[in-house]
């Protein structure tokens, strides 16, 4: 199967399940409990009926496999190809009516045993469709990034910040326990607290397409980071995620990456390594990875700083 035909699925995939979700979006029923994915997270009666038209959509096509936050992988047997989906990124903001949430898509080449040595380098295209709005971002790996709103393309205008204290910026926060997560972030919330903003939008796609569209200047997310520096926090993050810890992986941000990468963003790990050497086909702790992403390289340096100076406020905060 080639590439082209690879991306027309994506694309009409993504539309079927923007048509299912979007009449549902902000409607009481949406917010039932189904149980936990893959993942640990929790299920969403939106989001299984999302991962069920995934599932069967792409029965049709035995020689595409896919991945997914609910159902792990699926269909690897014959797969040329594997399609890292979250059908939903921002459940929680598709339950309530909002606009944070997009389908995320992102497509690489399936190499028979390489469910372990998959990595997000791998993803040669990359698909997020906003799901309220119409608004539609591709990129394919060394071959630039798309922007379309309101069914038309726009030229993607990165626009440089470099102050701080008027950074427009958003986070990662769900199921990170909230005072270590906050004693990292306290330098960058207080000095923008102000003459900036603060957002906690819910959906890691949704928010980095915002550097994009000009909205917002950084996506910060350090929950990864701080559970692999200090393991002393695995029982706040088991507690906070019922049992699971809750962080951002592949299917959050395989799609993002390529997007932000091609379109000239600045995105790492909250350590400052680029996120391509991560696992793409893993589900738990083993795939979850933290994210900076910026508009500019000063900027995104400066941030490195302030995640720097938190971690070793929390290390004296606790003790450790």
């Amino acid at each position: 199967m080639r590439l082209d035909e690879v991306e027309a699925i994506s694309r009409e995939m993504a539309e079927e399940i923007r048509g299912l979700v979007r009449p549902r979006l902000g409607m009481k029923a949406s917010r039932s409990m189904e149980g936990r994915g893959a993942s640990g997270d929790s299920t969403f009666s939106i989001d299984e009926d999302a991962e069920r038209l995934l599932e069967d959509r792409l029965r049709e096509y035995p020689e595409v496999a896919f991945f997914s936050e609910d159902r792990g992988l699926v269909g690897e047997e014959r797969a040329e190809w594997v399609l890292v989906v979250d059908p939903i990124d921002g459940t929680r903001p598709a339950a309530a009516g909002l606009e944070a949430c997009c389908v995320s898509v992102a497509a690489a080449p399936f190499r028979p045993g390489g469910r372990e040595s998959a990595t997000l380098g791998d993803v040669v295209y990359g698909l997020i469709r906003e799901i309220k709005n119409e608004a539609r971002f591709e990129a394919w790996r060394g071959g630039g990034a798309a922007m379309y709103l309101e069914g038309e393309r726009r030229e993607i205008v990165i626009h440089p910040h470099h102050d701080l204290s008027t950074l427009f910026w958003t986070l990662g926060f769900r199921g990170r326990p909230a005072l270590p997560t906050v004693l990292v972030l306290e330098e960058l919330i207080d000095v923008s607290s102000v003459d900036g903003g603060l957002f906690d939008l819910g959906s890691a796609t949704f928010c980095i397409t915002r550097l994009l569209t000009g909205q917002l200047d950084a996506y910060v997310d350090v929950g990864d980071r701080m559970l692999r520096e200090f393991p002393e926090l695995e029982e706040m993050f088991l507690r906070v995620g019922h049992g699971h810890p809750l962080n951002n992986s592949s299917y959050d941000l395989a799609a993002a990456n390529l997007v932000a990468r091609e379109a000239g963003l600045v995105i790492t790990d909250a350590f400052g390594n680029p996120l391509d050497g991560y696992p793409l086909l893993l589900s738990g702790r083993a795939g979850q990875l933290s994210c900076v992403a910026a508009v500019s390289p000063d900027l995104h340096a400066a941030i490195l700083r302030c995640i720097e100076r938190g971690m070793e406020r929390m290390r004296a905060h606790y003790g450790w």
